[in-house]
């Protein structure tokens, strides 16, 4: 059986979604970055700005074992389309080159860090000057809200 997305949510927000830089987050809590990538059953987006932050969306994917291919990563690449990073505990060498081949940064972190801890060391980054990987990220996402609204407007006429 292929793996897939099992259950989502998605909040709703008055804030456009181009506002928000997305970050992802490998925990079955909620509160702790505690799993690995590949065989994590949850992920937490957050979006995220210089002063603010909240949960977009949460997805939980079917049971992962270590007997299944890359092919159990497919939902879950495709559920961080437009997230910038996802932090976890640990992420294999497969897995890193195709999270960043879809310009995601896999950020390895101590098992149980704490994501609003994370968050504020995210938005003390962006206040201060973003690392380099970061930056180009930002760039990315600009040139692709940008492109968004100018395809929209296409459709308009």
């Amino acid at each position: 059986m292929n793996s897939g997305l099992r259950r989502q949510l998605r909040v709703i927000s008055d804030e456009p979604e181009q506002a928000w830089l997305r970050i992802a987050f490998a925990t079955d809590n909620g509160e702790h970055v505690n799993q690995h990538f590949g065989t994590t059953e949850s992920l937490a987006i957050y979006g995220v700005q210089p002063d603010s932050y909240t949960l977009l969306e949460a997805a939980q994917f079917d049971d992962q074992t270590k007997e299944q291919t890359d092919d159990k990563l497919a939902a879950k690449l495709d559920f961080l389309t437009d997230c910038v990073a996802v932090y976890c505990r640990a992420c294999g060498a497969s897995a890193v080159k195709q999270l960043l081949d879809q310009h995601v940064q896999p950020l390895k972190v101590v098992d149980d860090t704490l994501i609003k801890n994370l968050i504020s060391a995210f938005q003390k980054e962006l206040s201060e000057g973003p690392s380099s990987w970061l930056a180009r990220a930002i760039q990315r996402q600009h040139d692709l809200n940008e492109y968004r609204i100018e395809s929209d407007g296409m459709n308009d006429r």
